[in-house]
C-alpha cells in the first residue's frame, strides 16, 4: 500500500507539473492537483509513523519481559531457599522446659539486672497446658520456664543456653513432631551462656545440625532463627548479620562480684526477630548450616526490637566438646579488668592522641597478670566533668598481634590461647614500649 500510494502521488505530481505549464483555467487543476499530492504524503507519513511506533511497541515489550521474568525467578528462588532451610533445620531444633524450685528460681532472679537483659524466661507455666496438667507438676511449688535446643549428636547429646536450664529440677526435651523424652545435664558453661542436656533412646529423632564457620560471616548476610518464642515450636523468622564483634555480660552473678565483670565477645548481632523462648536455638546461614546459638536481646519491654544477640559458632565449636568430656570448659585467664582506652585518656596520660589499645585499670591480686608484673592505673584524670582511670599499662599486641581494644584483647583470649599457655603482651608503660610474658591461669568459677 506504501508503494501504491508513493506512486500516485508521483503521476500525481506529474499531471501538475504539465498543467503548470498551460495557462488560464489549467491552474484551477494545477492547485486541485498539488492538493491531492499534499494529502497523499500526509497518509503515507502518517501510516509510517504508526507502523514505527508498533515495533517501538514491541521492542519495549522484549526487553521488559525478561527483567519481570527475572524478578520472578528471584523472588522463587528466595523463597525456595527459605522453605528448604526449615525443612532441613527444624528437625534438629528442639523445645525445652524446665522446672525450678520456687526458692531457688527466686534466688536466681536476685542478680538479673545487667543493662543488657538476658532473654527472660521464667513463665507461670507451658503454653498451652493447664497448671494441673503441666508434665512437671508433682505438687509441689514450682516455677517453669521455656527455650529452645538443637541436636549436636546421634548419643543424645542437645545444645542450649545455660541460662535455659540453670538450676532446673526437670527439664522435658519435646521434638518436631511431639515427642516428650526427658533429659538429664551434661555440662554447662556461665561464662560462654552454653549447657548441653542429654536424652536416652531418641533413635531416628536424633538428628544433627551441621555446623558453619562463624568466622566467614558478613554484615548483610541472610540470617535465619528457628526456636520456639513464647513457646510456639516450630517458628523461623528472618533477618539478616547486622553487626559482628559485640560483646554481652556472661551471666548475671558476675555483675555483682567486684573485679570480676566477664564478657562473652565475638557475639553476632542480628535484626532476625528473636524472643523469649527463642533462647538456645540457633540461627543458621542461607545453607542451613548453624552459625550460632540465639542466646540475648536488648530491649526495653522485654520483646524483639530488632536487636539480638547469638554466641558464635566458633565458641560452640570450642566450648561443647569439653562440656560433653568434662562437664566444664576452662577458660583462660589474665587476672586484669580494664577499657578500650579513648582520645582523651591518651592525651592525659601523654601518648599520641590515636594510640590504640586495651588500658589495665586494675590488676587481680595473685592473678597471672599481678605474677608477670602488671600495672593498673595509678590515677585519675577529670574527663568531661568524670574522673577516669589513667596512667596503667596499655596492650597494644599478644603474640604479635595487635590488639585495638579490651574487646579485642577478650575474643584473643577466648578464640586462640589455652590454659597454661605462655603469651607475650606488648605494652606501653610510661609511653615506653616493652613487652612482658604472662602465663595463663583458669578463670575462676562464678
Amino acid at each position: 500500500m506504501k508503494t501504491k500510494t508513493l506512486t500516485i502521488a508521483s503521476m500525481l505530481l506529474l499531471s501538475a507539473l504539465v498543467l503548470g505549464a498551460c495557462s488560464g483555467p489549467m491552474s484551477a487543476l494545477a492547485e486541485q492537483a498539488e492538493g491531492l499530492v499534499n494529502q497523499a504524503e500526509t497518509v503515507a507519513v502518517q501510516k509510517i509513523a504508526k507502523q514505527a511506533e508498533a515495533v517501538s511497541a514491541q521492542a519495549a515489550d522484549q526487553q521488559s519481559s525478561p527483567a519481570i521474568q527475572d524478578e520472578s525467578g528471584l523472588l522463587a528462588a528466595y523463597e525456595n531457599t527459605l522453605t528448604g532451610v526449615y525443612e532441613r533445620v527444624n528437625p534438629s531444633v528442639v523445645f525445652i522446659g524446665v522446672v525450678k524450685d520456687i526458692s531457688a528460681a527466686l534466688g536466681d532472679q536476685i542478680p538479673s539486672l545487667p543493662d543488657l537483659p538476658n532473654l527472660p524466661e521464667d513463665l507461670p507455666n507451658l503454653p498451652g497446658l493447664p497448671e494441673d496438667q503441666s508434665p512437671f507438676n508433682d505438687g509441689q511449688p514450682f516455677a517453669s520456664g521455656l527455650g529452645s535446643g538443637f541436636v549436636w549428636d546421634t548419643q543424645g547429646h542437645i545444645v542450649t543456653n545455660n541460662h535455659v536450664v540453670e538450676g532446673a529440677s526437670k527439664i522435658e526435651v519435646i521434638f518436631s513432631d511431639g515427642t516428650s523424652l526427658p533429659a538429664t545435664l551434661v555440662g554447662a558453661d556461665s561464662y560462654s551462656d552454653l549447657a548441653v542436656i542429654k536424652v536416652e533412646d531418641a533413635g531416628e529423632l536424633l538428628k544433627p545440625v551441621t555446623m558453619g564457620d562463624s568466622d566467614k560471616v558478613k554484615v548483610g548476610e541472610l540470617a535465619i532463627a528457628i526456636g520456639n518464642p513464647y513457646g510456639l515450636s516450630n517458628t523461623m523468622t528472618v533477618g539478616i548479620i547486622s553487626a559482628l564483634g559485640r560483646s554481652i555480660p556472661a551471666g548475671a552473678a558476675s555483675q555483682f562480684t567486684a573485679g570480676q565483670n566477664f564478657t562473652i565477645p565475638d557475639i553476632i548481632q542480628t535484626d532476625a526477630p528473636i524472643n523469649p523462648g527463642n533462647s538456645g536455638g540457633v540461627l543458621v546461614n542461607d545453607q542451613g548450616e548453624v552459625i550460632g546459638v540465639t542466646t540475648a536481646i536488648e530491649s526495653t519491654s522485654g520483646a524483639n526490637a530488632g536487636i539480638g544477640f547469638v554466641v558464635p559458632a566458633a565458641t560452640v565449636q570450642k566450648v561443647v566438646p569439653a562440656l560433653i568430656e568434662n562437664g566444664g570448659f576452662k577458660h583462660p585467664y589474665l587476672g586484669i579488668s580494664g577499657s578500650t582506652i579513648t582520645r582523651e585518656q591518651t592525651i592525659a596520660m601523654g601518648l599520641d592522641k590515636n594510640q590504640r589499645g586495651a588500658l589495665v585499670n586494675e590488676v587481680v591480686t595473685g592473678g597471672p597478670a599481678d605474677e608477670a608484673g602488671l600495672r593498673g592505673s595509678n590515677r585519675e584524670s577529670e574527663i568531661d566533668g568524670q574522673q577516669v582511670p589513667v596512667g596503667g599499662d596499655v596492650i597494644i599486641a599478644i603474640n604479635g598481634e595487635e590488639i585495638k581494644g579490651m574487646d579485642e584483647l577478650i575474643a584473643f583470649l577466648m578464640g586462640k590461647t589455652t590454659v597454661g599457655e605462655t603469651v607475650t603482651l606488648t605494652i606501653l608503660r610510661d609511653g615506653e614500649q616493652t613487652q612482658v610474658e604472662v602465663t595463663l591461669a583458669e578463670r575462676p568459677q562464678q
